[in-house]
């Protein structure tokens, strides 16, 4: 299972926390991008678990990206 799970490179994750960040003289700890690396393989390996479950309600052979948009709004992570 641990080979089918989502992989994210550290140098990205790190690009992406940046891109929100309002103050440029942020820093991120090595601890912390691990942590958010995690985080983001499981956020991705959830979405893409409920996009299969939602796929087999509606009889779909195969997961497409409708699925997909059914099920992102129940992951919002801010609630917004």
């Amino acid at each position: 299972m641990e080979e089918d799970a989502p992989s994210f490179r550290k140098e990205l994750v790190n690009k992406l926390l940046f891109l929100h960040f309002k103050d440029d003289k942020c820093k991120v700890s090595a601890d912390a991008l691990l942590l958010m690396v995690e985080m983001l393989k499981i956020f991705v390996g959830e979405a893409a678990a409920r996009a299969i479950r939602q796929a087999q309600a509606e009889d779909q052979d195969k997961v497409d990206i409708e699925q997909f948009e059914k099920v992102l709004p129940q992951l919002d992570l801010l609630g917004s």
